[in-house]
């Protein structure tokens, strides 16, 4: 089994890389791999579309995914919400029902509503949600800070293991013969008549 991790940092190895290489060592101590990519940069040099073409091809080898940005202006970064846009509208059907989380980092506040922002991609795609034991973020101004926010680093091991524990659940469902729900037929409607 394997988790796809979205830095959206404009920092390649800042805190929100720390934050998610807490998550990916406790995912291994339970037998998952991951992977972290950074899209940061490729999200503004002209280079989205292979960035989200290369996502795509990454979806359907991933069992589960964590979408981590640090907080800039009380919000995701512009670079992971334009990835998740597209990836979301590129590769959504092959996310549907894979378990998400997400990861904020801050200096000091923001990550609430940073938090709730990105956590409206998987919540839009039928994707079940992996909590930890408090809201999952860090803080500190470093990736040094960060280690030292003993009460984060403690939440990111826990979302490892939460992520692990659900992926294993899954798994056992589908050894198990119990079949992922179909997909919802409904009109799509408007408001105007």
């Amino acid at each position: 089994m394997k988790v796809l991790m979205i830095n959206g940092s404009r920092r390649e190895k800042g805190c929100t890389y720390t934050a998610l290489s807490i998550v990916a060592d406790s995912l291994k101590e339970e037998g998952i791999d991951s992977e972290i990519v950074f899209v940061g940069k490729d999200a503004t040099n002209g280079n989205i579309d292979a960035c989200v073409a290369n996502l795509k091809a990454s979806v359907a080898s991933a069992d589960g995914f964590i979408f981590g940005s640090p907080v800039y202006y009380a919000s995701p970064t512009g670079e992971i919400e334009i990835i998740l846009d597209r990836l979301f509208s590129a590769a959504g059907a092959g996310m549907r029902h894979k378990p998400a989380a997400v990861v904020a980092s801050a200096r000091r506040a923001g990550t609430t509503s940073t938090l709730d922002a990105l956590a409206k991609y998987p919540a839009i795609n039928e994707m079940p949600i992996v909590s930890s034991s408090y809201w999952p973020m860090v803080h500190g101004n470093t990736p040094d800070d960060v280690l030292k926010d003993e009460e984060g680093v403690g939440i990111m091991k826990e979302l490892g293991k939460n992520m692990a524990w659900i992926l294993k659940c899954i798994d056992a469902g589908r050894m198990a013969g119990i079949a992922e729900p179909a997909k919802p037929q409904y009109s799509k409607t408007n408001f105007i008549r």
